[in-house]
């Protein structure tokens, strides 16, 4: 068997492969015999009938058997002869010859792994910026805790003043037409109310809502205008001006527990205010931990990808892309974007998602390289124990979960992500890290 491979561009390859005549002439009796032996055919006993027959009657099934097994047998031969490439995928064989001399041709197109050299990957110097947990922060979670245990009494008697707080119903409109009309079904929320609890101060709800709730006794009717800021979340009635229709049906005193040990008992038996802030800085410290490991693995992978580029194969790019396109534009729509604000912004939304989904791929094939570079492998044992603990937050039995993710085809993304996790994890072993004054919003 001979075989050539020509590169070409966009992580693409051709393979040629040329089966000898008596390479085709062992494998056509292989397939012949096979017939003889299987082939029922009228008036013939199994395994009777000649050759002639058998041909004349299955001669269409035998030629794509025969190229079936020509093709199988002699592509993963020619793998083998030419591993200078990483193969990702296959096309369908084209040009597939049977020449006039016996042998047998095809070429197939390969999809193959990038070709790049691997940046210096140990000792990456990269900054985050200093966390650490502040005795306000512990302060202000146990606020938040208070506020949970906070008993409310009506207020009778005089109007509304600041720190009370306000029970309304109310109805928003822009240019007359109902909030959701506008900015659609996220916004539905925001276009009515009834019963609606806020507290006056300067933060809740818009700038300037509810000091114009101030004086408002229950019964009272307001109009309140409220300019919708540029970065609100609905992105279809950002910068809009929005009407609110204001019934005050209530006004409430919110009356906080005392911050003692009998309040810290009702959160946790047997526990002191003491306890309790200890229990909640170790709680703050350790989602810290998380966000700043996940800021590490963000900085260390932005670094590496600036340090090495390359081409990534065009299909996969495209299909990844498309992904990331769909689910960007599923992100818009929920955030109150319209099909038609979808369309004008399109473009920019695509060319967006081919850029992360770029990152996303050479990420991926260094990450890969670099496990193969340093022998990190994903034992059978550990994925096993990653496909059992999958199987118990599943609530699925082990042996049922394993046959539905192989059916699925997602075992083997699963040990890629494991291994993945591994060379980041190697990574950031070997890498720098400064930590660094975060940087003042003021500045």
């Amino acid at each position: 068997m001979n075989s050539r491979l020509e590169k070409k561009e966009n992580c693409l390859a051709t393979l040629s492969v040329e089966v000898p005549p008596e390479k085709v002439t062992e494998e056509r009796n292989k397939v012949l015999k096979a017939f003889v032996t299987q082939a029922r055919i009228p008036g013939f006993r199994p395994g009777k009938a000649p050759l002639s027959v058998i041909e004349k009657t299955h001669g269409e099934d035998i030629a794509r058997e025969l190229e079936t097994r020509l093709i199988q047998d002699s592509f993963q031969n020619a793998l083998q002869e030419n591993k200078e490439v990483t193969v990702l995928n296959v096309k369908a064989p084209e040009k597939v010859v049977h020449q006039p001399d016996g042998s047998f041709t095809f070429e197939a197109t390969l999809i193959v792994s990038p070709e790049f050299d691997l940046p210096d990957y140990k000792g990456l110097e990269i900054e985050i910026p200093k966390a650490e947990v502040t005795d306000e922060m512990v302060v202000e979670n146990l606020e938040d805790l208070r506020r949970r245990f906070a008993e409310y009494e009506d207020i009778e008697g005089r109007a509304a003043e600041q720190g009370d707080l306000a029970v309304i119903d109310y109805t928003a409109t822009i240019d007359g037409k109902a909030l959701d009309e506008i900015g659609g079904e996220r916004a539905k929320p925001l276009a009515a109310n009834e019963g609606y609890w806020i507290k006056i101060e300067e933060e809740a709800f818009f700038p300037g809502f509810t000091d114009a709730l101030v004086g408002c006794k229950p019964n009272d009717e307001k109009e309140i205008t409220v300019n919708l800021p540029d970065d609100f979340p609905i992105e279809s009635i950002r910068g809009m001006e929005a009407v609110f229709a204001v019934t005050v049906t209530g006004l409430k005193s919110e009356n906080l527990p005392d911050l003692d040990d009998d309040f810290a008992n009702q959160l946790q038996a047997g526990k002191s205010l003491d306890d309790v802030k200890a229990l909640i800085k170790d709680d703050l410290e350790m989602r810290m931990k998380r966000q700043l490991e996940e800021t590490k693995i963000n900085a260390v992978l932005a670094k590496l990808g600036e340090s090495v580029d390359f081409d990534v194969p065009e299909e996969y790019l495209q299909s990844e892309t498309q992904g990331r396109a769909d689910a960007m534009v599923r992100e818009g729509m929920q955030r109150g974007m319209t099909e038609d604000q979808v369309t004008e912004n399109q473009e920019a939304l695509f060319a967006e998602a081919q850029v992360k989904a770029k990152t996303s791929l050479k990420t991926n094939f260094i990450l890969t390289a670099i496990a193969e570079a340093e022998k990190i492998k994903v034992e059978n044992s550990e994925l096993l124990q990653r496909v059992t603990l999958m199987a118990k937050q599943a609530k699925k039995p082990v042996k049922g979960f394993m046959k539905e993710i192989k059916k699925n085809g997602q075992l083997g993304n699963i040990r890629q992500n494991m291994l993945f996790s591994k060379a980041i994890d190697f990574l950031l072993d070997h890498a720098t890290v400064t930590e660094v004054e975060p940087e003042n919003d003021n500045d």
